[in-house]
């Protein structure tokens, strides 16, 4: 597996569902797993993906953006 983002935990929930929508299968771990799960939206937190779908996931989410940076 090959990490594939890292932020608050609120956006890496959305990011592994649209990833397995396209059929990529993604995991979220906690950032610091040893802090109880309080429900904080903001805990950070990462995705990641496995290393033969890093590329396309990359591309998929990254790719078109990188023109409007």
């Amino acid at each position: 597996m090959k990490l594939f983002y890292s932020g608050p935990v609120v956006n890496a929930e959305m990011l592994v569902v649209m990833l397995e929508k396209h059929g990529i299968a993604a995991t979220q771990e906690f950032e610091d797993a040893s802090m109880p799960d309080d429900g904080d939206l903001s805990r950070p937190a990462k995705v990641l993906v496995p290393e033969v779908d890093y590329a396309r996931a990359h591309q998929l989410f990254y790719t078109e953006r990188e023109g409007e940076l």
